[in-house]
């Protein structure tokens, strides 16, 4: 069985992340923790937070009920990216040339590299907020759908439609997909065409017992893990139609015990699943072959994440106990 680096901390780690060969742990009361030559810590945000990776610039994205936005660098340092007074920053989304989105209420702003910042009104709140892989482009998941925003340009917003409650949004690695979580135990896509006047289609995934509250693609985009069952739920999208007509994968089954979090490698078809019962497995797309990287823990799993040559796997739990996986020890 690999090794396991532990690290316990006091309560609720809402994200991990690597920054270069270094894991961050962020918490929910805002402390980020990371294990760096010893256990280091970082205070920024005053109170809950919200927080994600952003690629481009190895560096976390925090925002929380203080109202401020800040970027983590790799070495902890803080920078204060935006605030906005008496505001809660609930969303938080990390995009390309430094641009970093954040959104609370109805409200989505997006912070680019120079410090300008655009704003966007929604007709309802904003659940869930991610960045286009090309061009600065913004999908918003909010109540009955998800809106498309150009950043740079005064474009006209594109409203896609889907009745019910929208609370996560992600694009396919290509851009040719965006797929929502929601509030009704089901996933819901639209296949994005540019082409003027091309339809928009749409791609129901339901069936799952629980609500989807994490989603990872796979490295080359011909994937979609997602928790939510007692397995993790992996949809083809390697067709034009993505997984219309398809059935999903369905990897490291485990009775009535749920998946909590999932994260695809960033080289390998295969998924990190976390479960509700702190276990962690790795399974490979192909053949379904299942390796235990971490027994059960004191609470779920929140988050994974992957170091970029793969070789590393950082773990949080609802309960605080975190820890880093080598796989190859």
């Amino acid at each position: 069985m690999p090794t396991v680096a532990p690290l316990d901390l006091d309560g609720h780690v809402v994200a991990t992340a690597f920054l270069g060969d270094v894991p961050f742990f962020a918490t929910a009361i805002g402390a980020i923790h990371r294990l760096d030559h010893g256990h280091k810590v970082t205070e920024a945000n005053d109170g809950l937070l919200a927080c994600v990776r952003a690629e481009a610039s190895d560096t976390l994205v925090t925002g929380g009920e203080d109202g401020k936005v800040f970027s983590i660098a790799a070495d902890g340092t803080a920078t204060l990216l935006a605030e906005v007074p008496r505001k809660w920053i609930s969303v938080v989304a990390a995009g390309p040339q430094g641009a970093v989105a954040f959104a609370e209420g109805r409200t989505t702003r997006v912070r680019l590299a120079d410090g300008t910042v655009k704003e966007f009104a929604e007709s309802r709140t904003v659940e869930g907020v991610a960045f286009a892989p090309k061009g600065l482009r913004i999908a918003v998941a909010r109540y009955n759908g998800a809106t498309l925003h150009w950043v740079a340009t005064a474009g006209q917003p594109v409203d896609l439609e889907w009745k019910g409650a929208h609370t996560g949004v992600t694009f396919s690695p290509d851009g040719r997909f965006l797929v929502t979580s929601m509030q009704e135990n089901a996933l819901h896509g639209w296949k994005l065409d540019t082409k003027p006047g091309a339809d928009t289609r749409h791609m129901r995934m339901t069936g799952y017992p629980a609500k989807v509250k994490s989603m990872s693609w796979s490295a080359k985009g011909k994937w979609l893990a997602s928790s939510g069952a007692p397995a993790a739920i992996v949809w083809p999208f390697a067709s034009k139609d993505g997984p219309m007509g398809k059935a999903p994968l369905e990897l490291g089954t485990r009775g009535d015990v749920m998946v909590t979090a999932v994260a695809c490698h960033p080289v390998e078809e295969v998924v990190a699943i976390g479960y509700s019962d702190g276990m962690v497995m790795a399974a490979r797309f192909s053949d379904s072959r299942e390796v235990l990287l971490r027994r059960p823990g004191k609470g779920a799993v929140s988050s994974l994440a992957w170091s970029k040559n793969g070789k590393l796997l950082a773990f949080a739990s609802e309960a605080g106990d975190c820890g880093v996986v080598d796989i190859a020890g």
